[in-house]
């Protein structure tokens, strides 16, 4: 879909903590007068505070494609001049940057992956096996394939594979089988449908993991393209960095993370050029460096915001050429 600049709210509420907050403030290094592109607006928490620090000249872009997070802004926020929102995937990132002149200008950009908790908290999106609603799991719930549409379409080979891969489910076989076989019988549209489905399917089940959560988190991955998103805006969030800007990204799975530090290493040992082939010194110079090791939750967070207990959060920078 194209990108839209949001210039109007509504009053649509769910509550959001904004997860790893003060060390995102302290990673990011904000300038009073920087620019800051905000990837996963959400409900806003994380810009709010980036917004806080920056000055009159300081300027902060934000995306979201989720049609309830975009309603949900305030016009307070929406009013600040300082502030742009964009309802669109951030893989437009790169060209979105550049029609705005800000190539090679940005200070830091940031990224908080995952499903956020309004997400989860409303029923009618479908993300939750907890709360019966629509099988939907679409980000952006406005176009594209809703999870109950794929299910009822795919072969049992198709939503196997798609358990294993993003969810690392080794039942995966066996729960599509059961999916496949009850299809015949009623189409499968509802999230606890689905979720007492998979349930029957698996023989044994996980301490203090309801057997539902790889299948929802592989469906959702899939639906979503979640992953080959987070392959494209790795890149483009570091070819649009100034020098020494900074790239932040939280990941809640080890899918994600597994793309970021790898990512982040690569970029770190610059070009994987064979020495035997003459090429210039400067072809191995790193495009990032790894600042610090990965950062997690605190206790106290995890006790407030339980939902934050897997975040971890990897901090990189643009070294000067």
């Amino acid at each position: 879909m194209t990108d839209t600049i949001v210039q109007g709210s509504d009053n649509t509420e769910f509550k959001h903590t904004p997860v790893l907050l003060n060390e995102i403030l302290q990673g990011l290094k904000i300038r009073s007068d920087g620019v800051y592109i905000d990837c996963t607006f959400g409900r806003g928490g994380h810009s709010r505070a980036i917004l806080d620090q920056l000055g009159e000249h300081g300027r902060l872009l934000a995306f979201d494609k989720d049609p309830d997070a975009i309603a949900a802004v305030d016009e307070q926020l929406l009013d600040d001049p300082r502030f742009t929102l964009m309802h669109g995937s951030y893989t437009r990132l790169e060209e979105t940057v550049k029609t705005l002149k800000l190539t090679k200008k940005v200070n830091g950009v940031f990224l908080d992956l995952g499903v956020s908790s309004p997400q989860l908290d409303d029923a009618s999106r479908g993300f939750s096996f907890l709360r019966d609603g629509e099988l939907d799991m679409r980000m952006d719930n406005s176009h594209g394939m809703t999870a109950a549409e794929w299910l009822n379409q795919a072969t049992a080979e198709e939503i196997a594979n798609v358990l294993y891969k993003y969810g690392d489910e080794r039942f995966s076989r066996r729960i599509a089988r059961v999916i496949v076989e009850q299809r015949e019988e009623a189409p499968i549209m509802r999230t606890t449908q689905l979720a007492d489905l998979v349930a029957s399917a698996i023989p044994r089940k996980e301490k203090d993991k309801h057997p539902a959560t790889r299948t929802f988190q592989a469906i959702r991955i899939f639906i979503n393209r979640e992953l080959e998103e987070l392959d494209t805006v790795l890149t483009q969030a570091m070819n649009v960095l100034a020098v020494n800007g900074r790239l932040l990204v939280i990941s809640f799975h080890s899918l994600e993370d597994r793309i970021v530090k790898r990512f982040m290493r690569d970029q770190s040992r610059g070009v994987d050029i064979p020495r035997e082939i003459p090429v210039t010194h400067d072809v191995f110079k790193s495009k990032l460096i790894i600042i610090g090791k990965p950062v997690r939750c605190q206790p106290d967070e995890i006790k407030n915001n339980p939902r934050a207990r897997s975040a971890v959060l990897r901090i990189a920078e643009c070294p000067a050429t």
